[in-house]
């Protein structure tokens, strides 16, 4: 019988819940403890997805023996820190994303992981999702031909109370590193690091960006363009265009509900695509993955590479550098 990973969670907030309840559908795997600043927090917590282990310190679950990968659910202001907090205890780790702050951060936590013999991985659960696989193998079959463009959204306008940590400058808010990942995510693994960048922002009361509209430009004469706002809803669609063909994917393309499109010619030759359909709310794919690298004995993901990481890191801070964005973060 092949071993079970044992899984704790670090921060108790919603996207956490939707990760204890997909984790259920994971073989080889069980949630064994979950942790809060607050003890209160993680017993609420634990009501609906019962740990045998209930810590009212990360400090506390870092130290527990019994577990093995820990995920990390905290506002990514404090990814850097919770991270090598785990890392240094030797503890396996998914993080959510933005990863980090900044690519130095970033680094840290991946140099960290090299050295204590650990896995890392971020959690863009997108790249599991089987619309997205079944997006990536055919532009592999060459049916869109070559892609010669990439155009992604993303926009939501927050319901009141909207959070402070939205658009803190001290905690990473604003649009780009809260949203603008996705867009800045899918140009990348499609096309590839951008030879030169554009970027403007909106910028919000205080001083974040509310939205902010990117576009790379790339030697080969390919370009994508990316956008994200906190003003308005938007259709949260991305559109593939290839010499051939082009794929679309429809209502948030990021997540498992989207419809996947293809286009041979014109609007009227339009065919859905069937995939797979999630049971759960879709992070049970990529926690699957981590509990299968973890039983292979794997530091590192061959899906989610810490170069795709550092990769997309290092272009979030050259669109911010483009755009304007500053956090203190940056100035050490």
């Amino acid at each position: 019988m092949a071993k079970t990973i044992r899984w704790g969670i670090l921060g108790c907030g919603k996207i956490a819940r939707k990760f204890a309840a997909d984790l259920r559908l994971v073989k080889n795997a069980e949630l064994i403890a979950v942790a809060a600043r607050e003890k209160t927090t993680a017993e609420a917590f634990a009501k609906d997805f019962p740990a045998k282990f209930i810590h009212g310190s990360y400090q506390s679950l870092v130290e527990n023996p019994e577990v093995d990968a820990i995920y990390i659910a905290t506002p990514h202001s404090f990814h850097h820190e919770h991270a090598l907090l785990c890392l240094t205890h030797k503890k396996a780790v998914l993080c959510e994303k933005a990863f980090a702050i900044t690519h130095r951060q970033a680094k840290e936590m991946i140099d960290m992981a090299l050295k204590q013999n650990v896995f890392l991985m971020e959690a863009f659960w997108t790249k599991f999702l089987p619309h997205y696989q079944k997006l990536k193998a055919l532009i592999a079959e060459g049916k869109i031909g070559t892609v010669k463009n990439v155009i992604a959204n993303f926009g939501f306008l927050p319901t009141p109370p909207v959070a402070p940590r939205l658009y803190d400058p001290a905690l990473g808010g604003g649009a780009l590193l809260d949203i603008g990942v996705y867009p800045v995510f899918l140009a990348l693994d499609l096309l590839g690091r951008p030879d030169e960048i554009d970027a403007v922002m909106t910028v919000s009361p205080q001083g974040t960006d509310s939205q902010c509209a990117i576009q790379f430009h790339y030697s080969n004469g390919a370009l994508a363009q990316l956008f994200c706002t906190l003003l308005s809803n938007l259709s949260t669609g991305a559109d593939i265009g290839g010499d051939a063909g082009r794929l679309r994917l429809t209502h948030r393309f990021h997540g498992p509900t989207t419809l996947l499109e293809f286009y041979p010619g014109t609007v009227d030759t339009r065919q859905e695509i069937s995939f797979a359909k999630a049971e759960g709310t879709g992070y049970e794919y990529e926690a699957q993955h981590v509990t299968d690298c973890l039983l292979r004995g794997l530091v590192e993901s061959p899906v989610m590479k810490h170069a795709d990481t550092l990769l997309l890191m290092e272009t979030l801070d050259r669109i911010r550098e483009k755009a304007g964005i500053h956090y203190p973060a940056d100035d050490h």
